[in-house]
């Protein structure tokens, strides 16, 4: 592991002991190998003067819910360092009243909570203190001879620590084993089963300090380990039983999830290793882990079927695990696993969100190659049982279960869109993404790639007319988020004005394609993975032509017509299998590609009318936009139409022939 610190960076800075903390945390945290995801904490001391003029010395401590890969000087909590001195001589203090009185103690009441870890800073007497969670300490320290190991490497410079539950606990035995040490003898202290801390009077001296000690760790595991042969077994995925284990997850966590794949090579590798069961459900690589994590992922075979039982067992497992190890006043949390080993085939990581679906993906490739690592070191061997299930229900944690919380309607769910560059597809697309969605945006312009550039987005170039491309496209969809659950189907063109006698075989066959076909062709390919979805729902936008048509308009209206009675026999046979089915008729939606400026001013004259009585001429005196399409959209996709199915709503601002 290299030093990342360039002199270059710090000149500016080396008389701001905060910045230079800001800096070096930066360092430590874009390291994956270091810290993951909010792990690890770092400090500065500093002599500040008070509002009375007295100097007053504050542990600047990483905040809580701050990531070090990106942290600012306000995401450091500023703390009375004699409070927490005076906290460490205490015999007894619960985590709760820890976390207050730390919260009592800040000179910044705007500033976020401090680590839980805050008296183990204040503790250590350097201007300086670093720890992370070392992917090659940890694994070392997790296996049989551990300790021993950890001597042989570091000698007597190391203090090492037994594990003990971080907090004040933690906190208090480090206190009582160094009353009488010389700090200066040495170089950081490795905590069993946790990770690493460095300490100096320079914040560069410090963060080096972590660098040597996690190379000299990764250097003994390149002599006494080797790199496996990864052998990939790994088939097509299986993607109705990809949809349907999400929807299992989903139900047991009370809340739609995403299932993200990983089919690496390594993961594949991982995957089809003969004792896999065994060694990847003994505990994660750190304890820090678990609240993302739980204990043990779920175990699918390579042979299962989407009414596969794996699930349900790993549910009743986890209840038995909480029932032997749990007290009267700790509340269960739910049943359903964070990440999954899919044998001969990957990992699957779950999360009620993307951010976190990813973290788990991101902490479970991390815990594979520690697994496989320290397998050639004399086993994998995690923390007891007891220790596990005391971090996974930490009173802190606990404490966060009473909270209410809310989260957008649609947050888990996938969505999938057709015609989504521009217009009605495109409001719909940045409508479910305000309730949370994450969405598969398909349209046959180029232009879609790049329109919203956002991770919760995937943007398919796609011809609807295109059977291959349109079952691709929501192959695509499902290997990408894990299932399906919403479609809105509204890729459409308003063909040319043509009287039925006078209208060609190309316009009549083109509105048919598009406007019809292509529906039919896209609900055939969705339907199998919207059965395995969270509340599904599907919503056609049809056209106010269909119950008011006008001449000139026989192929699209034909179509939309045609269209319409689709989404009908589709609500009737659907119905089985609690997939909704409505159609929204719009017109005079004025935003959309289709209608120019010169052509809304055509027509406003034709009327003898201004452009802005023309767009609210309606029986409201509205103008009827994109955007309100897409909100009546939402409505049929939630809960306002959750019993509802089969109906068809104008969103027109009122038409007297509709009407």
């Amino acid at each position: 592991m290299n030093s990342l610190w360039l002199n270059t960076s710090t000149d500016k800075i080396l008389d701001n002991p905060l910045q230079l903390r800001v800096y070096t945390s930066r360092l430590l945290g874009q390291n994956p190998d270091l810290v993951l995801h909010g792990g690890g904490n770092t400090s500065v001391k500093i002599t500040e003067k008070n509002i009375f003029g007295d100097d007053e010395e504050i542990l600047y401590v990483k905040g809580s819910g701050w990531d070090l890969g990106n942290i600012e000087a306000e995401g450091f909590a500023p703390v009375k360092l004699n409070v927490l001195m005076h906290m460490a001589g205490l015999e007894q203090l619960s985590d709760s009243d820890m976390v207050s009185m730390q919260r009592a103690a800040m000179t910044n009441p705007y500033a976020p909570n401090p680590s839980v870890e805050a008296v183990l800073h204040a503790i250590i007497p350097f201007k300086y203190v670093d720890h992370t969670h070392a992917d090659a300490v940890v694994t070392i320290t997790n296996t049989p001879d551990g300790e021993n190991i950890i001597r042989e490497i570091y000698g007597d410079r190391i203090l090492i620590v037994p594990y003990v539950m971080p907090g004040f606990v933690l906190a208090k035995k480090i206190y009582d084993m160094t009353r009488n040490i010389d700090w200066s003898l040495y170089d950081g202290m490795i905590l069993l089963n946790h990770g690493v801390f460095t300490f100096d009077e320079e914040a560069k001296s410090s963060y080096e300090k972590m660098i040597n000690i996690v190379s000299r760790a990764e250097d003994y595991l390149a002599t006494k380990t080797t790199s496996k042969t990864s052998t990939d077994h790994r088939t097509e995925l299986d993607l109705k039983l990809l949809a349907g284990i999400r929807k299992k997850v989903s139900v047991l966590r009370g809340a739609a999830v995403y299932a993200l794949t990983d089919s690496s090579t390594d993961a594949g590798s991982f995957a089809s290793l003969d004792n896999v069961d065994a060694i990847a459900t003994r505990g994660p690589l750190t304890p820090d882990h678990i609240i993302r994590t739980k204990k043990s992922p779920l175990i699918i075979q390579s042979d299962a079927t989407i009414n596969t039982t794996e699930v349900d067992d790993y549910s009743d497992s986890y209840q038995s695990y909480f029932d032997k190890n749990s007290n009267e006043q700790q509340i269960c949390l739910d049943h359903a696993p964070r990440w999954a080993i899919w044998k001969k085939q990957g990992l699957i990581s779950f999360g009620t969100t993307l951010k976190e679906a990813r973290i788990i993906s991101d902490i479970s490739s991390h815990t594979i190659k520690a697994i496989q690592t320290s397998e050639q070191l004399g086993g994998w061997t995690a923390l007891p049982e007891k220790d596990l299930f005391e971090m996974e229900y930490w009173e802190l944690e606990q404490a966060k279960l009473s909270k209410s919380k809310s989260s957008p309607e649609f947050q888990g769910k996938i969505a999938l869109v057709t015609g989504a560059a521009s217009g009605i597809g495109k409001a719909c697309v940045e409508a479910l993404l305000k309730k949370g969605a994450a969405v598969a945006a398909l349209d046959i312009n180029p232009a879609i790639k790049g329109l919203f550039n956002r991770s919760d987005v995937i943007e398919i170039t796609c011809d609807v007319s295109n059977d291959t491309a349109l079952k691709n496209a929501v192959e695509e969809t499902v290997r990408y988020f894990g299932g399906l659950d919403i479609l809105v189907t509204n890729a459409g063109i308003f063909t040319a004005n043509e009287n039925i006698e006078n209208m060609s075989d190309d316009t009549w066959q083109l509105s048919m394609d598009i406007n019809l076909t292509s529906h039919q062709r896209l609900m055939k390919y969705c339907i199998p993975f919207l059965r395995h979805g969270i509340d599904p729902a599907i919503i056609i936008i049809a056209s106010k032509n269909v119950p008011a048509p006008g001449p000139g308009a026989s192929a699209y209206s034909a179509a939309k017509a045609g269209l319409t009675q689709l989404a009908r026999v589709a609500a009737f046979e659907l119905g089985k299998d609690n997939i909704r089915v409505n159609t929204i008729h719009p017109n005079a939606v004025f935003d959309t590609g289709v209608w120019t400026e010169e052509m809304l001013q055509g027509r406003a004259k034709s009327y003898g009318i201004s452009v802005e009585e023309y767009k609210a001429n309606n029986v409201l005196h509205t103008e009827v936009t994109s955007k309100n399409v897409a909100d009546m959209m939402c409505a049929m996709a939630g809960q306002a139409f959750a019993k509802t199915t089969g109906s068809q709503v104008p969103v027109d601002g009122g038409n007297e022939r509709v009407i």
